[in-house]
């Protein structure tokens, strides 16, 4: 795996709202449908014995990977342009959304809300797990599974979320998307084990730092992919994979491996209740 590349450029202050409203067209997920789908069920396998035949057995109901599952609407609220308030790594970021919002009243209604998601989605299936509604559960792993996902693609954390702001216009549905169709049966996972969290509030923020830390090298991968092509055909894609692919598998893998790590630290806060 190549090595994070930091280029100062690359990590702009605050934009003009003008730059936000560029980003409003992308999917409300930040994987397309199928990486997405793919994603969940390597964190079912990240789950320990018990937990793990609780969700085979109840997979299709799994809302996003059911037979009936449809792709969502886009939300501009499953984003956190963290770079358009403070630069890399984020250090200086208000940990709660209340100081967000005192600290940069200007900006804190325009650059998502999702590591609030994640905290509000975490303690729902807590709850969903206490009532032991099966129902409640899988929806709310789903839903939480698709929040923790986003914070894994760097897209998603950046005012640059759709190459825009350095000539690469349609990244975001080029990497999030169409990249992983491309690659297909290649696209092999391998998560970690579901770990506990001690910290479930606060690891969103690690992830935040984790991910966005990847950002300059796909831009630049992207960049060199795009270099002698006419357009965005199987020859860009196949270049985008020797360059960018590994780097796509490993934001997955983590964040299948978050994933599992999120639902199983909420069925132990729940108190481990039986799982039917």
């Amino acid at each position: 795996m190549p090595r994070p590349r930091r280029t100062p450029s690359l990590l702009p202050a605050a934009l003009a709202v003008a730059a936000w409203a560029c980003s409003l067209g992308t999917p409300a997920l930040a994987w397309g449908p199928g990486a997405h789908a793919r994603l969940t069920t390597e964190a079912i396998e990240t789950l320990p014995k018990g937990m793990k035949a609780y969700y085979k057995a109840h997979k299709l109901e799994i809302p996003s990977l059911s037979p009936e599952a449809t792709t969502s609407e886009d939300a501009p609220e499953r984003r956190f342009l963290a770079d358009r308030i403070v630069p890399f790594p984020f250090a200086d970021l208000p940990r709660t959304e209340a100081a967000l919002q005192e600290r940069f009243p200007d900006h804190a209604a325009k650059i998502g809300r999702l590591p609030w998601l994640v905290q509000e989605s975490y303690a729902r299936l807590v709850e969903a797990f206490r009532s032991g509604d099966k129902a409640r559960i899988l929806a709310e792993s789903d839903t939480l599974g698709g929040y923790v996902a986003d914070m894994w693609n760097p897209l998603a954390l950046s005012d640059n979320a759709d190459g825009q702001k350095t000539g690469q216009h349609g990244l975001w549905v080029r990497f999030t998307t169409k990249l992983p169709e491309a690659m297909d049966k290649r696209l092999k996972l391998g998560a970690e084990a579901a770990r506990f969290l001690d910290d479930p509030r606060g690891h969103v923020f690690a992830m935040a730092a984790a991910a966005y830390i990847w950002l300059d090298n796909l831009l630049y991968e992207e960049d060199l992919a795009r270099r002698g092509q006419s357009g965005y055909g199987e020859l860009y894609y196949e270049s985008l994979e020797r360059r960018a692919g590994q780097l796509l598998r490993a934001r997955l893998d983590q964040a299948a491996t978050d994933v599992g790590s999120y639902w199983f630290t909420a069925w132990t806060a729940a108190g481990r209740p039986e799982l039917k």
